[in-house]
């Protein structure tokens, strides 16, 4: 009898990735680009072709159940149905699970356990789980109502710092005013690029490295900002893990900034929840989708929003 095989995609903002197991053999392949879209929505048909082509260049696979993880799940997919549909004429599949990547992120972090795990990028928002009953999140509203701690954030803080600074105010920063300047040119070209793109969060986000820049440099004041976001992520933290295990972890890139971040998140988590257990992520939203994918439907729905079953 032969060894089934699964298939796990993460769909994010960076790219796509995949793993595999096919016939007892682990398997891996990604690739770099946008998330397509037609109209601001997800191009159901063009993410599955993708999806498609990375699966292809792993030779022949049948899989028994394929699952995505995918970014803007489900705010900015029209259809899971239609994408599941597209999906299964590129990869054979038994069954097909489309969910928000926010679940595959804490699976992979946390491997399938019980816990909090904070999803930190240009926004943020934190999933706390037992994967049966309990289903709860925290933030997430957004640029200009949340996301506090969010890469967005920063950037922002870091922005308005470099202005305070340009205009000789209160809180200013010189060594973010001259970031701006290498950035942008000048405030009014910034200003322009945070207010006349279509993506104010990700002009904002981008921000963000020159502000772990300054704060490497030992500038008080990006430090601050970074300390700050290390306390909002622990709160939202907190209020997700409420009745659950004190088990934590992170995923999301905002997290490769290291101790800058991860630090102060360490320090407020402890305060605010005694006997907080934080541990590094076991691995990625991919493995996430892939441990999704062998595991099939979970107990609850919480973030799980479509599946199809297909014949074979």
């Amino acid at each position: 009898m032969p060894a089934e095989s699964y298939v796990g995609v993460d769909v994010g903002g960076g790219g796509i990735r995949v793993r595999a197991v096919v016939d007892g053999r682990r398997l891996r392949a990604k690739d770099r680009g946008p998330v397509p879209r037609t109209a601001g929505r997800i191009d159901a048909p063009a993410v599955a072709a993708r999806v498609g082509g990375l699966v292809a260049g792993l030779g022949e696979v049948k899989a028994d159940r394929v699952a995505v993880g995918l970014t803007g799940m489900p705010g900015l997919l029209d259809s899971p149905a239609e994408l599941a549909d597209h999906l299964h004429r590129h990869i054979p599949a038994r069954s097909v699970i489309i969910a928000g990547d926010l679940l595959t992120t804490h699976l992979g972090a946390l491997g399938g356990r019980p816990g909090c795990v904070v999803a930190a990028g240009t926004g943020v928002i934190a999933l706390g789980t037992d994967h049966a009953t309990v289903w709860q999140r925290a933030d997430g509203w957004g640029y200009l109502l949340g996301d506090e701690g969010s890469g967005a954030w920063i950037g922002r803080q870091g922005l308005r710092a470099a202005l305070r600074g340009e205009d000789g105010r209160d809180g200013g920063s010189a060594a973010l005013r001259r970031a701006l300047l290498a950035r942008f040119g000048d405030p009014d070209a910034a200003l322009r690029a945070v207010y006349g793109t279509t993506s104010p969060a990700h002009e904002l986000a981008a921000f963000a490295p020159d502000v772990a820049a300054a704060a490497h440099e030992g500038d008080a004041v990006a430090r601050d900002i970074w300390r700050r976001a290390g306390t909002h992520l622990a709160e939202a933290a907190r209020a997700a893990a409420r009745g659950l295990p004190a088990d934590f972890s992170w995923g999301g890139r905002l997290f490769d900034a290291g101790d800058l971040l991860l630090a102060p998140f360490r320090e407020e988590l402890t305060r605010r929840v005694p006997g907080a257990r934080l541990a590094k992520p076991r691995g990625q939203a991919a493995d996430g989708a892939l441990l999704l994918a062998r595991r099939g439907l979970l107990d609850g729905t919480g973030h799980l929003r479509f599946a199809r079953e297909f014949p074979r």
